[in-house]
């Protein structure tokens, strides 16, 4: 969890437009915790970070209001009534129409065509959309926060979709969504990726499932991030926990549990 200060950082803005978007009715005031101190989920940054993005395209806060209710039929119909307003603007505010302009949904308003097409062939492989927006969500924070790592990280996910081994990964994953903590079936799914996961590593390295090097905070508000929009995941790595693997951003091999 992060303090309002820590959010700011990582939403590229300062604490006083965190406080502003707060009394604008934007972005929710969490209640304080025992110490006093207000603490922000990774929900909250990703949110900060879409409120940021259109705020610097020149929409309104009042409309950016609406908008952060509006599902994505209603989002994409309303940025494409955005760039319809902003090509009668002077010409100070071309840059931001362009930007506005090349938006065809919520996928490109903060992230760079790179990620929006790894996102694009997700879907052309036929994984699982709640996985997709799952890896949207991650890719936001992570690109506000190492923008310049973005090429290095996509190359590596570019290489990863090459291998139809490891594009059964995200198939098993999408089959997990559908299970309940007790459900027989999630054991059996758990038990066949730790044994993909552990030959796969054992072929072409620990470094092929886990080369991202992202700062343990940041990490950690991604993992509870993909829990809380998708809580079966949250069961499956407990259950790969006790075969030798762990983590969702960063999967590591851990010593499984001595059985009684």
């Amino acid at each position: 969890m992060l303090t309002i200060g820590e959010l700011a950082s990582y939403a590229g803005v300062t604490v006083r437009t965190v406080r502003h978007y707060h009394a604008k009715g934007l972005l929710p005031e969490p209640e304080r915790d025992h110490s006093g101190y207000r603490r922000y989920d990774a929900t909250a940054m990703v949110d900060l970070i879409r409120i940021r993005t259109l705020a610097e395209a020149g929409v309104p806060l009042a409309r950016i209001r609406e908008l952060l209710r509006a599902d994505e039929e209603e989002f994409a119909a309303a940025v494409a009534d955005i760039d319809k307003r902003l090509r009668a603007e002077i010409r100070q505010r071309q840059r931001h129409r362009e930007r506005i302009a090349h938006l065809a949904a919520g996928d490109n308003l903060v992230l760079p065509p790179m990620v929006v097409d790894h996102l694009d062939r997700l879907r052309a492989l036929g994984v699982d959309e709640r996985i997709v927006r799952v890896e949207r969500d991650g890719w936001i924070p992570l690109v506000a926060r190492s923008p310049e790592r973005v090429p290095e990280w996509m190359a590596r996910k570019c290489e990863q979709l090459d291998d139809p081994q490891f594009v059964g990964f995200y198939f098993a994953l999408g089959q997990a969504l559908d299970r309940t903590d007790d459900d027989p079936l999630l054991v059996e799914l758990a038990e066949e990726l730790a044994v993909y996961i552990t030959q796969l590593v054992d072929e072409r390295g620990e470094n092929y499932v886990d080369d991202t090097d992202i700062e343990p905070t940041l990490v950690t508000l991604m993992d509870t991030l993909v829990f809380d929009t998708v809580p079966p995941a949250r069961r499956l790595i407990e259950l790969l926990k006790e075969r030798g693997w762990t983590g969702w951003t960063e999967l590591k091999r851990v010593d499984p549990p001595c059985s009684p």
